[in-house]
């Protein structure tokens, strides 16, 4: 169970930056070049690549590269684990009774 734990935490921390959550959001239409990517912010592509690089290494974005550019989506496995994890926080809410009632 702690190696799930360790997996929602790495997703929770790429997605810990604003300009992270707008790219993800970006690529929650489909498949983007990172040309395209660019053009929304006023960054470097060494930038971006860091940032991407973040994204991937977590799971949550798969990159591929199409000649001289990459190109990301989001990964869907990734994105239902997540779901999973906050459904399951939403159904247990309200479920546990207080602690140390007098």
């Amino acid at each position: 169970m702690e190696a799930e734990f360790s997996k929602y935490a790495l997703y929770m921390k790429a997605l810990s930056d604003e300009t992270r959550v707008r790219i993800f959001d970006m690529i929650s239409g489909g498949e983007l070049c990172a040309c395209r990517i660019l053009e929304e912010f006023n960054i470097t592509q060494p930038t971006l690549s860091y940032h991407m690089k973040i994204l991937c290494d977590s799971g949550l974005v798969n990159g591929r590269r199409d000649g001289v550019w990459m190109k990301y989506s989001i990964n869907r496995d990734s994105l239902a684990q997540v779901r999973k994890f906050f459904d399951g926080i939403g159904e247990r809410i309200g479920e546990q009774s207080e602690c140390c009632k007098r």
